[in-house]
């Protein structure tokens, strides 16, 4: 059974930074695709960045471009979200998921439930 913690949220004013952490456990496989996603109250959720193993460049969402990097650690079986200029329309849960799939919908990564999923962790940003 894989199971996925997050941790790294918070409130912070405009401009701040944080860094999501995604410990990843309970399996040894190598995912295909890796990603980060939000959802704040009243929106959609959205794809914020991800990994594909069969590339060597992340994926982003444009709305976080130049200010969000995604990174792993292999050794950790961790992957982060370092957020950098953040803006009160990135306030909402984070959440980061898994997938042994590959499916793609407006250039970013797209999991569902047969995907696995962390519990998340809120980001606020306000002044």
């Amino acid at each position: 059974q894989v199971h996925l913690v997050e941790s790294g949220g918070g409130s912070v004013q405009p401009g701040g930074s944080l860094r999501l952490s995604c410990v990843i456990s309970g399996s040894t496989v190598n995912f295909a695709s890796i990603g980060w996603f939000r959802k704040a109250p009243g929106k959609e959720g959205e794809g914020v960045s991800c990994i594909l193993a069969i590339e060597t460049e992340p994926r982003y969402a444009d709305s976080v471009k130049g200010r969000f990097t995604i990174s792993r650690d292999n050794a950790k079986n961790t992957v982060y979200l370092q957020m950098n200029g953040l803006k009160p329309e990135d306030s909402g849960l984070y959440y980061c998921a898994v997938s042994h799939n590959i499916n793609l919908q407006w250039n970013m990564c797209k999991m569902g439930s047969d995907d696995y999923w962390g519990q998340g962790t809120q980001v606020t940003v306000s002044s």
